[in-house]
């Protein structure tokens, strides 16, 4: 699975614009399955994806298609990792992880 850090690279203001169109992607996302959380980083990260495993390609295209990323406002680092621990809280989460 991955950790995806949107940092970005251009003013507040012209990120605010896209936004709508950034949330609309990001429900996209979750429909298909793809992402599993997401939220306000604080930090060197402006928000903050947990995604299920993927092909690390398949991943990169998508994030690719980020409309913040498309014009040029924000970029993504990504960290891979595999979870070997979930809290009890987070056992569904866990499992469908596996799925």
């Amino acid at each position: 699975m991955y950790i995806a850090l949107l940092r970005y690279t251009a003013p507040t203001e012209e990120v605010d614009y896209a936004l709508p169109d950034h949330s609309t992607w990001l429900r996209k996302q979750f429909t298909k399955g793809l992402f599993l959380v997401s939220g306000k980083g604080t930090g060197n990260a402006d928000q903050v994806i947990l995604t299920r495993p993927v092909l690390r390609g398949k991943l990169d295209a998508v994030l690719a298609t980020d409309p913040f990323v498309v014009q040029r406002l924000a970029r993504y680092d990504v960290i891979e990792f595999s979870a070997t621990r979930t809290a009890q809280e987070l056992l569904a989460l866990n499992e469908a992880i596996a799925s």
